[in-house]
């Protein structure tokens, strides 16, 4: 549901097709590929004559990466391979910014606050920018809120540079190939390795934590979660083995069925409470590398899952669900076997699933997945 444009909304959260030849920005695509029109040509000069003077001096020009490799320890310099290139750390990062979503939860996690970070758009529980798991641990630090960046109308290259960060962690993001080559030109920046809004929830952790030259503390970190979700889970046994699905409805297209690819985020993480993905939805989602797909609503009989996570956002009441003539028919829903997100604050904890969200999540989300375990046939 993170950088590219973020969207208001998780399921926008999309990449390009082909990300490595796009330069459309990922939220410049809705789930129906209709683009958005283009910032002008003028703007993304001045950003770059921007971003120029800011490197001004700095050790991301090419001269003082060299000295700063030369005169690093430990882990650095520190080579990432990502889906544009090869990102090149050349020194211990003292002021991290991070982009897109759970990027900074990463960071924050392994005791490196950012010095600016994206501003929460979505799931916001109290209006001041930051998601409640990450407001939590930077209280738990002692630390301050940093440099918000909104980045709903796009990447504010300007802010990230007037944070002077000297890398910009993304492994979990959807950058084209246009603005990691514009967020370089700030700092070392850190995409994603393969699939654009794919990278999973570990893979992040380990991404960004070896860009910190902490890849052994993020392989701790990862553990950790890991035990968090074997206890919540150890709970429950009904869940394992239970098939599951994703998904979403548009109160204002009631025709139309938004399900959840086994690429994706949240539904990996499904993975991880135990729960195996519906064979309709693997079928559905054969031979694609996008993260979501739609379904008529016609079709919605032959969804055949045993648990049907759903979210009707806006406000909308999940009767909208039960008293459609069509939707009503999704075999969970008919069973009562379904989990109802009926918050922003909870879907976006789903989500982008991070080693902060995880574990606030899991005490309220397990049980509810157990509840309707019980239901399923």
């Amino acid at each position: 549901m993170p950088t590219a444009r973020l969207p208001a909304h998780p399921v926008y959260a999309s990449g390009p097709s082909d990300p490595k030849d796009s330069m459309t920005s990922s939220a410049d695509r809705t789930p129906t590929g209709t683009r958005s029109p283009r910032r002008s040509r003028l703007a993304v000069a001045a950003v770059f004559t921007a971003a120029a003077l800011v490197l001004t001096g700095c050790s991301a020009t090419t001269g003082n990466a060299t000295n700063d490799a030369e005169k690093a320890s430990g882990p650095f310099p520190v080579s990432l391979k990502n889906t544009y290139s090869t990102t090149v750390i050349p020194s211990q990062p003292k002021r991290v910014a991070t982009i897109s979503w759970t990027n900074q939860d990463a960071a924050i996690a392994l005791g490196d606050i950012p010095v600016s970070m994206s501003k929460a758009t979505y799931g916001d529980d109290n209006g001041d920018g930051v998601l409640p798991w990450t407001a939590a641990a930077l209280k738990e630090a002692g630390a301050k809120t940093p440099q918000l960046n909104d980045e709903s109308d796009g990447i504010p290259y300007e802010k990230i540079a007037d944070s002077q960060p000297d890398v910009i962690l993304g492994a979990y993001s959807g950058l084209t190939k246009q603005e990691y080559t514009t967020l370089s030109k700030i700092a070392p920046t850190v995409s994603y390795p393969k699939d654009a809004w794919g990278t999973p929830w570990r893979q992040t952790t380990l991404i960004d934590g070896e860009a910190l030259g902490k890849k052994a503390q993020a392989k701790k970190l990862i553990d950790q979660t890991d035990a968090k979700i074997d206890s919540a889970v150890s709970k429950y046994p009904q869940i394992k083995g239970k098939t599951v699905m994703y998904i979403w409805v548009d109160p204002k297209n009631l025709g139309t069925i938004t399900y959840y690819t086994p690429n994706d985020a949240r539904v990996r993480f499904l993975n991880d409470l135990g729960l195996k993905n519906a064979p309709s939805i693997e079928k559905l989602s054969k031979g694609s590398s996008q993260f979501f797909g739609t379904i008529s609503s016609e079709e919605a009989d032959t969804l055949d899952a045993d648990i049907a996570v759903i979210y009707v956002d806006d406000g909308a009441s999940f009767d909208l669900i039960k008293n459609d003539p069509l939707l009503s028919k999704i075999p969970a829903v008919q069973r009562g076997s379904v989990v109802e997100l009926s918050n922003t604050t909870d879907i976006m904890a789903t989500s982008a699933p991070s080693v902060l969200s995880i574990p606030w999540v899991l005490p309220k989300f397990v049980p509810e997945l157990a509840k309707a375990a019980d239901k399923a046939r």
